[in-house]
């Protein structure tokens, strides 16, 4: 019974997980969608990149991990000469947003993977717990 109990705080740990790497990749193709956005309104500031915040949380017995926020990155915005842009400075810059999309679809990969890692963990949770059933009946 001690190896259901643990098969089952595997699963809900491996959960905890996918549910947070499902917000992450929210908060990744937010910031692919906005990664060419100028501002609204002239001198205003475009889109800012998001980053996941995630902290520790209990689970039947482990410890899982949460979606805690997106808070804005500090990295400064790019800029492009673009002097025809109705929302240019007076130099003829336009700030465009802090996102890389290339670091945005190698973080999609990284999520992508670390999501596949937790179905596997479930996968093989409960394929344990069949195992174990089939040796108890025997």
């Amino acid at each position: 019974m001690a190896d259901i109990t643990a098969t089952n705080a595997a699963e809900a740990i491996a959960a905890s997980a996918l549910r947070a790497q499902q917000g992450r990749m929210r908060i990744i193709a937010e910031n692919l969608a906005n990664a060419n956005s100028t501002s609204k309104v002239k001198g205003g500031n475009p889109y800012v990149r998001q980053e996941p915040v995630f902290e520790p949380t209990p689970v039947d017995g482990g410890m899982g991990v949460r979606l805690v926020r997106a808070q804005p990155d500090q990295t400064a915005f790019r800029s492009k000469y673009d002097p025809g842009n109705p929302v240019a400075d007076a130099q003829g810059y336009v700030k465009l947003p802090n996102v890389d999309p290339l670091i945005e679809a190698l973080d999609m990969r990284d999520a992508q993977r670390a999501y596949e890692a937790n179905l596997n963990v479930i996968d093989t949770a409960r394929n344990m717990d069949a195992s174990t059933l089939d040796i108890l009946k025997k």
